[in-house]
């Protein structure tokens, strides 16, 4: 008689890092993303524990390579910083990401989002925040014991979680750091730091020339 020994080898589970669709569809989308992103992780620069990802495939079941999302933006506070393929939860101590942030895009139907909202619904996800650039519409849900409840009133609201501010003028979406600071694109960023910059040379200019001055009327300056 022959025993056949159950297989100590099992075909692995692939969770796809990519459906092969385009992050944004197109360049309003696009730029919304990577302000709500990259504001985020400069936000966030000095807490090596909160992970920040955008079109990042979120997959929330071990064994489960069908359930998945990838929200345009998302926010794990909790789980170190660092590159990813996709966030396997199981593998992230099982924490969820609590905030997520989706822009609507012209071909997202109703059905996908509200196909969306369930996942979010019951996977854990605490502060659920959608825009449509097109409408400038601002809606926002926040957890409330098992169910995403719609926040009534998206002006002026602070999120509990990231503490930062939205407010819609003239119907496009602004973002406030806790220190009163717009979300900026990176194009201003860069034209902060360039101001900044030529203020600090003024102002050295301003300081070498009073120096010289000094020096003329036979004034040490160091002395002073």
């Amino acid at each position: 008689m022959v025993t056949q020994l159950p297989s100590s080898s099992h075909k692995a589970i692939v969770y796809p890092d990519s459906d092969g669709q385009p992050m944004a569809e197109n360049t309003k989308q696009f730029e919304l993303i990577v302000l709500i992103k990259k504001n985020l992780d400069l936000l966030f620069a000095n807490d090596p524990n909160v992970f920040v990802a955008g079109d990042l495939f979120w997959y929330p079941v071990q064994g489960d390579n069908i359930t998945r999302r990838a929200p345009d933006v998302m926010v794990v506070l909790g789980r170190p910083k660092g590159d990813r393929g996709s966030y396997l939860q199981w593998q992230e101590d099982n924490i969820s990401p609590q905030v997520v942030f989706e822009i609507l895009s012209p071909s997202n139907t109703a059905k996908e989002m509200i196909a969306k909202y369930k996942f979010y619904e019951r996977y854990g996800v605490e502060e659920y925040y959608l825009y449509d650039p097109e409408t400038g519409e601002l809606s926002g849900w926040l957890r409330s014991d098992n169910e995403l409840a719609e926040i009534p009133q998206m002006a002026s609201w602070v999120s509990p979680r990231l503490n930062i501010r939205f407010e819609l003028s003239d119907d496009e979406l602004q973002i406030y750091r806790p220190d009163g600071q717009r979300f900026l694109t990176y194009l201003e960023l860069a034209q902060q730091r360039e101001q900044e910059r030529q203020r600090a040379e003024k102002a050295e200019n301003e300081l070498q020339a009073l120096r010289a001055l000094l020096q003329e009327r036979g004034i040490n300056p160091e002395q002073l």
